[in-house]
């Protein structure tokens, strides 16, 4: 059985983004449900996405000229890089690490592109904080009504006579209930329903009477004069919903090889809880089976669990947005730029031969970019380094963890940090590491430790 530590680590990995060497030691003193209750606790407190943004008028074809249209948008584009920089900050420096981890979960699962608008990105991300860990019905209801939502999946262009299904669709097979449960039929009767649902030039729900099918529709086997409100409601009514979304949260919780009595069993906590998803994640952290050997170090990060665990452990700070959009992108995951609707693949699909060398790396590079003390070996690799600080500009403080073994020797510096970074049962000796790391000093020894340890492949899964 995994220790108390091995424990905590693992539930501040997949619960959060980490955990610190000094908070590790101090939660290692108090059993682990009170350690559940406060995250969940925590996370009930909604700290919603607080970003001053220019005000700018929405470009329309009124009003406006094309050229001061075209300034307008570059301008939107280029402050949507500070909503990135502002939510990756937020996920690496927060108190309240469920919540950010449940947010990008969401995020994942109803899936937004808005690479064009600020006010948008803000408003969505602000949109799931609200409901991440509040009911599901809710939260349905909030993104149907989204703004970016709306844009994103054509709704503003859903009206009487002309129902455009792309967000019917999609309600249907991505956010809900999943394919294999519903027709065609439901799809085309859900859409009219849906009919007059938009947004305005401000970026504020509104819904167009005028706009609206107050026909009867037929949906799931239900008759009635149904809006949007009265499918969703239909929707959660029936049990695979429940059973596809818990589906969802314990492969990205617990193991992407699911156990289906620990499906069938949450489904039921779910369904009856009337889809609460504070209820839900509270009976996955706190089973046993979430914290068994064949649970931890199963899962791969993905390109934003790796930024954040490295910046969260190394007291790492990016000192611009395009720094954090570079890393993003030579990861291949960029915040509110999904490849699509359904989200990212995740899993496997986070390392192929274009993304591997890079995040093995990545935390080499920080540390040259830095100015950690590493040796620089020829004019060639000064060269590189100075092509690098163009790209990734950040700074780390990493006396926290060189003051943390203080009283400690080597032998206890290597125990302590293995344990605490690579959530694997690591094969391999402290002389084959050692190998690798600097010893003129103590801080030189955990400070090329940690590196060595971050470099390896077990380093990339939690």
């Amino acid at each position: 059985m995994p220790s108390l530590r091995k424990k905590i680590s693992h539930l501040y990995g997949r619960a959060g983004f980490g955990i610190s060497l000094e908070m590790l030691d101090q939660k290692s003193t108090i059993p682990l449900n009170s350690i559940v209750d406060q995250l969940l606790a925590d996370a009930k407190k909604t700290v919603l996405l607080d970003l001053p943004l220019p005000v700018f008028k929405q470009a329309s074809k009124e009003g406006i000229t094309k050229m001061e249209r075209k300034m307008m948008s570059k301008k939107l584009q280029q402050e949507n890089k500070k909503v990135n920089g502002a939510w990756i900050q937020k996920m690496a420096n927060s108190n309240n690490p469920l919540l950010e981890r449940m947010t990008l979960f969401w995020h994942g699962h109803f899936a937004l592109v808005s690479k064009n608008n600020s006010f948008v990105s803000k408003s969505y991300i602000n949109t799931l904080r609200t409901h991440a860990l509040g009911n599901f019905g809710d939260l349905v209801l909030a993104i149907a009504r989204d703004p970016g939502m709306i844009r994103f999946l054509n709704n503003q262009q859903n009206k009487k006579g002309q129902p455009n299904e792309n967000f019917a669709r999609e309600l249907l097979e991505l956010f809900t209930i999943g394919i294999g449960h519903y027709s065609e039929q439901d799809i085309k009767e859900a859409a009219r329903a849906f009919t007059g649902w938009r947004a305005d030039n401000k970026g504020v729900f509104y819904f167009s009477k005028r706009r609206h099918d107050f026909g009867k529709k037929t949906f799931f086997g239900q008759e009635g004069d149904f809006n949007g409100e009265d499918i969703i409601r239909i929707i959660l009514e029936k049990k695979e919903t429940a059973r596809f979304i818990t589906t969802k949260i314990y492969k990205y919780f617990v193991n992407e090889k699911i156990d289906k009595n620990h499906i069938q069993a949450l489904t039921e906590v779910f369904y009856n809880s009337n889809y609460s998803i504070e209820k839900l994640v509270r009976k996955i952290l706190e089973s046993d089976w979430f914290y068994a050997d064949k649970n931890i170090g199963t899962k791969i990060k993905s390109p934003v669990d790796l930024l954040v665990g490295m910046m969260k452990t190394l007291d790492l700070k990016m000192n611009n947005e395009q720094s954090g959009l570079y890393i993003q992108k030579a990861l291949g995951q960029i915040l509110l730029r999904p490849p699509n609707v359904a989200g990212w693949s995740g899993g496997k699909a986070w390392i192929d031969n274009a993304t591997l060398l890079f995040r093995l790396n990545l935390a080499g590079y920080f540390y040259k970019t830095t100015n950690q003390g590493l040796t620089v070996n020829s004019a060639k690799d000064a060269k590189s380094i100075k092509k690098l600080r163009k790209k990734i500009s950040s700074t780390m403080d990493l006396s926290p963890i060189v003051d943390h073994f203080e009283q400690a020797d080597n032998d206890e510096i290597f125990s302590i940090l293995k344990d605490w970074l690579i959530h694997t049962n690591l094969e391999i000796s402290k002389s084959e590491i050692d190998a690798f790391t600097r010893q003129d000093t103590k801080g030189n020894y955990v400070k090329s430790l940690v590196l060595r340890l971050m470099t390896l492949p077990e380093y990339q899964v939690c």
